[in-house]
């Protein structure tokens, strides 16, 4: 009747144990998939991140979600590291009416913009934050009433030599 009064399951050490190395893999993982080294333009391993986070005594907290701590992982290692999250590739195509309105309004949440194509309607193919994406989505959606499209392309910008990865 332990259970019934104490009113939780006690869980193992090595249980525990096991469940926050998941966790930090985890979170070295989502770190590695959402990050570069603004330098190189290049992923880092998972398991180059994971050397990071103990050198910076990370220490996983079981009740945070995973994506919420990778992000606070991000903060910390960008003062020992070069790391930055990744650009998202991004291509979106206006109406010609709303276009050029809109591309004003989009232009402070794009980070670089690799072509332009203006011909019935406007298409750009850009990177962007992917922390302004919901921005960008929402804008295109209201401006144009549901006409825009918006496509996520990519979420890293890896170049391997000359030849991009798509």
């Amino acid at each position: 009747a332990q259970i019934l009064s104490k009113g939780e399951l006690q869980v193992s050490d090595k249980e525990r144990h096991t469940q926050l190395e998941q966790m930090f893999r985890d979170i070295a993982t989502i770190v590695a998939d959402k990050c570069v080294n603004p330098e190189t333009k290049r992923p880092y391993t998972v398991i180059l991140i994971e050397r990071a986070m103990k050198d910076i005594h990370y220490s996983v907290k079981p009740n945070k979600s995973t994506k919420q701590q990778a992000l606070e992982v991000i903060r910390q290692l960008k003062e020992t590291m070069q790391i930055e999250r990744a650009h998202m590739r991004l291509r979106f195509i206006l109406p010609a009416k709303e276009g050029k309105k809109l591309k004003e309004k989009l232009k402070p949440l794009i980070k670089v913009i690799e072509s332009e194509d203006f011909q019935e309607q406007l298409e750009i193919v850009c990177l962007v934050d992917p922390g302004c994406f919901r921005e960008i989505d929402e804008l295109i959606r209201s401006e144009t009433k549901g006409k825009g499209t918006l496509e996520v392309l990519s979420l890293k910008d890896v170049e391997e030599g000359d030849e991009k990865l798509e």
